[in-house]
């Protein structure tokens, strides 16, 4: 397990975010401090138990993006543990939300140094949220779930081209030095398709072994970073030229909107082997 703590002679040196892996390639990111922790989608229950057993922590909190269930299927057994509370999306069903949430709200946790805004980002889903600010000392930092991952995004299942497209706008423009969060392993197979987009893409290429020599060292490749995405992610750069020319060869006709680029990537991915 790699912890990713507070920098030395920050506020927070007894503070980490932590990867619990779960399944076969997701994360539940576990916000560390002073004994206590709060945990984003927990799938399941098995890691976030181990967790709290193996470093004697007490469970304050659960932060949910969206209802799917390798992100919510651990919270019904989380419950059962006295005196936490459980936040989430406002308009999503979920096995247990006491705070629902909306864009323009906060979390607050003093205990654990959380201090996160609430960002409405449909598309994976119609009511997806994501968290960001501060988290255990960390900041700026960003709980994207599904919406966001280093070299991809999200499958639309119930959300519209133009809906995801903006919710990656609202990514876009935080701080670049923003620590991005996500909930899945794709690193590599997002690379390998971005690769393909462009192909002459030097920071790409760089970061595309990077993230293979972490995997190979059994490693996250997580969390990316802003910076990171926008230099690298096909989906936070269809305004640069090499890439809509890409996603313009693979429809076969002109684009008139980043929207109308940003669905042919999207499909692009979809079909990409």
């Amino acid at each position: 397990m790699q912890a990713l703590t507070a920098p030395s002679g920050g506020r927070e040196p007894n503070a980490a975010v932590l990867p619990l892996p779960a399944f076969t390639d997701n994360y539940i990111w576990a916000i560390v401090r002073d004994g206590q922790a709060a945990v984003v989608d927990p799938g399941e229950a098995g890691p976030v138990l181990r967790l709290l057993e193996q470093q004697g922590l007490r469970l304050r909190a659960i932060l949910l993006t969206h209802h799917h269930g390798d992100h919510v299927g651990g919270v019904s057994e989380l419950s059962r543990i006295e005196g936490i509370t459980v936040y989430g999306p406002a308009r999503e069903r979920l096995p247990r939300c006491d705070v629902p949430l909306a864009q323009g709200d906060r979390v607050t946790i003093p205990e654990l140094d959380l201090d996160l805004s609430v960002l409405d980002v449909p598309g994976h889903t119609a009511g997806h949220i994501a968290y960001t600010g501060r988290a255990a000392g960390l900041e700026p930092v960003l709980f994207c779930g599904d919406t966001l991952f280093a070299g991809g995004c999200g499958r639309l299942f119930e959300g519209t081209p133009a809906q995801m497209h903006d919710s990656l706008e609202k990514f876009s423009v935080l701080p670049p030095d923003t620590q991005v969060f996500c909930a899945h392993e794709y690193t590599l197979a997002n690379l390998r398709w971005a690769s393909a987009v462009e192909p002459a893409n030097r920071n790409l290429q760089q970061w595309h072994q990077r993230a293979r020599q972490l995997r190979a060292e059994g490693l996250p490749t997580l969390p990316s970073t802003i910076g990171q995405e926008r230099a690298t992610n096909p989906f936070l750069r269809t305004q640069q030229i090499e890439v809509v020319r890409a996603a313009e060869r693979r429809a076969g006709h002109s684009h008139a909107t980043p929207v109308e680029v940003f669905a042919s990537l999207r499909e692009w991915k979809n079909e990409f082997k």
